[in-house]
């Protein structure tokens, strides 16, 4: 019989480790360069041939510093990049880092994810680690790795080691890099954990080790699930307020003055990017397969979808104040990109502002200094220079850092939905 143990961290002839990196966006190109930092060679592998492109041009969207470091580490010969999955093989690690999204349905999407972790299943060899940080369901890591691997003949856990350990980047914010911030790691066995910890303990501060990949998985999905009830809970009560004839943003910098038990979220235009609006359905669609209700979970969600319609019906309010009809009216939106600070339009709130706007018949533009054209259903959308905007409302949708806002003061009518512009005095909120 077989004694389960840790397997030693390989090495290379040059004594470095080689990780490679599945999935080169907005979670692994970050993870590539974190461990690239901590002197690890790093096989970079991607599907998209543009995106490989746009990387090796350096032409992505990363903060300034983290754009260094890509330029840097590009000359590297440590970098490789490849769209080969051959190169797996190559690997001591592999890291899976690829999209979870939803369908328009709201049911997980698992088709990046299941491809690669077959592909990765397909070149696996004995002695590699295999580490999943995609956001998923609760079993997921045992599902698309331990028991396929199992079928090709491995055992897991003593000649493949396998962990879930979940990504926690958060892009545009450069306090919220890898190397500030601790890491949840669980693996199918005690060595599995080990194994995965001796290379991400050296990409962050601090790992902390669960029980299972099950526990790490569902830790991702408290985590964001706990955000998107808030998030919900904060839109909830800025109505609320705005019923009672009170400014929302007064009502939380008072209550964010308790030390404890309370904590600040504020309400906005909706949710986007790779993490609120997706995950959350992920423990949805599982409990529902299990007959188990989350009542509360469910609301929030439901909440968080009509929210970009709630911020539609009162740009019709506002118009309709001034004797005119959504109908024909000019409607300018200011930043559409999901958050500050990034490019990111995937699930932006923006986009079906937008589209239930020109539904109702309005003239709609855009001004976003990291977004430069929407590509739209029903055509393309060009952002339109500030000095150009001509708009009956504008909507104020994404405020970047550092923006230049003052030109609203040139437009009368000004829909705030990120309920921060204190300095335009003229502007109302959602």
């Amino acid at each position: 019989m077989f004694q389960a143990q840790a397997i030693d961290e390989p090495k290379q002839s040059t004594g470095r480790s080689t990780v490679a990196v599945v999935g080169l966006g907005y979670v692994g190109l970050p993870t590539a360069l974190s461990l690239l930092d901590a002197g690890l060679s790093v096989i970079g592998i991607d599907v998209s041939p543009e995106r490989l492109t746009a990387i090796n041009s350096g032409n992505v969207d990363l903060l300034p510093t983290d754009l260094a470091r890509l330029r840097r580490h590009l000359a590297s010969e440590q970098f490789d990049r490849a769209a080969d999955y051959g190169r797996i093989a190559d690997a001591d690690t592999v890291i899976v880092c690829v999209p979870t999204p939803v369908t328009p349905q709201l049911v997980p999407d698992l088709t990046a994810l299941g491809a690669a972790c077959r592909t990765v299943v397909e070149h696996a060899r004995r002695g590699q680690t295999i580490i999943l940080t995609s956001t998923t369901y609760v079993g997921c890591t045992r599902d698309l790795l331990e028991t396929p691997l199992r079928d090709r003949g491995f055992e897991p856990g003593f000649d493949v080691h396998i962990a879930f350990s979940p990504e926690r980047i958060d892009p545009g914010v450069a306090d919220h890099d890898p190397a500030s911030t601790p890491r949840v790691l669980g693996g199918i066995t005690p060595d599995s954990t080990r194994a995965a910890a001796m290379i991400l303990r050296r990409t962050c501060p601090s790992l902390h080790e669960v029980s299972s990949p099950e526990a790490a998985e569902m830790a991702k999905l408290l985590e964001n699930t706990f955000r998107a009830v808030n998030i919900a809970f904060a839109n909830e009560m800025a109505d609320v307020a705005g019923s009672l004839g009170l400014s929302i943003q007064e009502v939380v910098e008072a209550a964010a003055t308790k030390p404890y038990g309370f904590m600040k979220f504020m309400p906005g235009p909706g949710v986007g990017g790779h993490c609120i609006p997706c995950d959350p359905h992920y423990l949805l669609w599982q409990l529902r397969g299990r007959r188990v209700a989350a009542p509360l979970t469910d609301a929030a969600m439901t909440g968080i979808a009509l929210r970009p319609r709630r911020v539609v019906a009162r740009l019709a309010e506002l118009l309709a104040d001034g004797g005119h009809s959504l109908r024909g009216a000019r409607v300018h939106v200011v930043g559409v990109a999901y958050k500050p600070g990034v490019a990111d339009v995937r699930e932006s709130p923006a986009l079906e502002i937008i589209a239930e706007c020109r539904a109702a018949g309005a003239e709609v533009s855009f001004t976003d200094a990291f977004v430069a054209e929407l590509h739209l259903v029903d055509g393309n959308l060009k952002s339109t220079p500030v000095d150009r905007v001509e708009a009956d409302v504008v909507l104020v949708h994404t405020a970047h850092p550092g923006e230049d806002l003052t030109w609203l003061a040139g437009h009368p009518l000004v829909l705030d939905a990120t309920y921060r512009l204190d300095s335009v005095p003229q502007r109302v909120v959602v």
